[in-house]
C-alpha cells in the first residue's frame, strides 16, 4: 500500500466517524477503568488516548476508576495480608488509609497526568471532594467498606462545564468524617445516574456477557434488563459478573440509555465501541421492545 493510500484510508475513517462524533457532542459518557484492566502502560496509553480524543471532539467525560491490583501490591509491600468475603476486601482503619493513599493518590495522579501529557484538561478527586459520593457502613464485618447513600454532582458537572475531564477514586466519606472504600462499578453507576450521562462504559478484564464464560464467540452483543434477568434465573450470568451486570442495571434504572461492558484490554476499545458502528462488548439497555436503536 501506497504513502498516498495509506493517507486516504486515514481520511475514510475519520470521514465515518463524523455522524458518531456528531451523535455525542456535548453529551455526557461516564467510563468505568477497571483496576483489572489496567494491564500494561501500553494499555493504559491507548485508553488514555481514547479519553483525551473524546474530550477534544466535544465529548464531556466523566473517568471513574479502581485499583484493587495495585492496593494489594502496596498492603504485600506493608506485610499485611488481603482479606475478602464475598468478593468484598475486608477494610479495617489501617486497609482504608491504605486504599485512600493509593487510589486517591497513585492511581488517581497517574491517570492525570497521562491525560495532561496528551493536552487534555484533567482534575483528579475522589468521592470526599465537594461531599461528591457520601456512603455508610455495608457490613459491620467488613470494616470501612461503605454503601453509597448519594451522589452530589455538582462538582462534576462544573469541571466538565469548564472544559475539564473529572477523574474519580472511588472512595467516599460520611457527615462524621469516615472515609470508605466504595466498588467502582457501583460509583460509576451512582455518578452516571446522577450527571444526566447518555452511557456508562464498564472497561473490565473480560469481552463481556457471554453464554459460556469459557467461549469468546458466545459473547451477547446486546441484552435488555429482563433478558438479563432469565440469565442470572439461568445460572449463566454468574461469580464476579454479578454484581457488574446488577451495576448496569441500575444505572439504566437511574437513567442512563445504555450501559457497554467491554474488555479494557483491547486495543482502544472505547473508540471502537463509540465511533464504529459495529462496536464491542455487550450492550444493556432498559428494553429492546418498540426500540431499534441497538447501537
Amino acid at each position: 500500500m501506497s504513502e498516498h493510500d495509506v493517507f486516504q484510508q486515514r481520511a475514510e475513517i475519520l470521514t465515518q466517524a463524523l455522524p458518531y462524533i456528531q451523535k455525542y457532542r456535548g453529551k455526557i459518557i461516564v467510563i468505568k477503568y477497571g483496576g483489572n484492566a489496567m494491564v500494561s502502560d501500553r494499555l493504559k496509553q491507548q485508553v488514555m488516548e481514547d479519553v483525551a480524543l473524546l474530550h477534544m471532539v466535544g465529548v464531556k467525560v466523566v473517568l471513574v476508576h479502581g485499583g484493587g491490583p495495585e492496593i494489594n501490591k502496596m498492603l504485600a509491600k506493608l506485610g499485611k495480608k488481603s482479606e475478602f468475603k464475598n468478593g468484598l476486601r475486608v477494610t479495617d482503619e489501617e486497609t482504608v488509609d491504605v486504599v485512600q493513599m493509593v487510589l486517591s493518590g497513585k492511581v488517581n495522579k497517574s491517570l492525570v497526568a497521562h491525560l495532561g501529557r496528551l493536552g487534555a484538561k484533567a482534575v483528579g478527586l475522589s468521592g470526599l471532594d465537594g461531599r461528591l459520593i457520601q456512603a455508610a457502613v455495608k457490613d459491620p464485618d467488613l470494616g470501612y467498606v461503605g454503601r453509597i447513600t448519594g451522589v452530589d454532582p455538582e462538582i462534576l458537572l462544573s469541571l466538565m462545564d469548564d472544559g475539564y475531564i473529572p477523574v474519580v477514586s472511588s472512595v467516599a466519606g460520611d457527615d462524621e468524617g469516615n472515609v470508605y472504600n466504595v466498588n467502582a462499578d457501583t460509583a460509576a453507576s451512582y455518578i452516571a445516574g446522577a450527571i444526566g450521562a447518555e452511557r456508562l462504559f464498564m472497561m473490565t478484564d473480560i469481552a463481556g456477557i457471554m453464554r459460556d464464560k469459557d467461549d469468546p464467540a458466545s459473547l451477547i452483543s446486546c441484552i435488555d434488563i429482563d433478558e438479563a434477568v432469565e440469565l442470572f434465573n439461568q445460572g449463566v450470568i454468574s461469580g464476579g459478573m454479578i454484581p457488574k451486570v446488577e451495576c448496569c442495571i441500575d444505572a439504566i434504572l437511574r437513567g442512563v440509555s445504555r450501559v457497554i461492558v467491554m474488555d479494557g484490554r483491547a486495543d482502544h476499545s472505547i473508540l471502537l465501541e463509540i465511533l464504529t458502528n459495529e462496536g464491542v462488548g455487550t450492550m444493556v439497555m432498559e428494553s429492546k421492545k418498540n426500540d431499534d436503536k441497538t447501537a
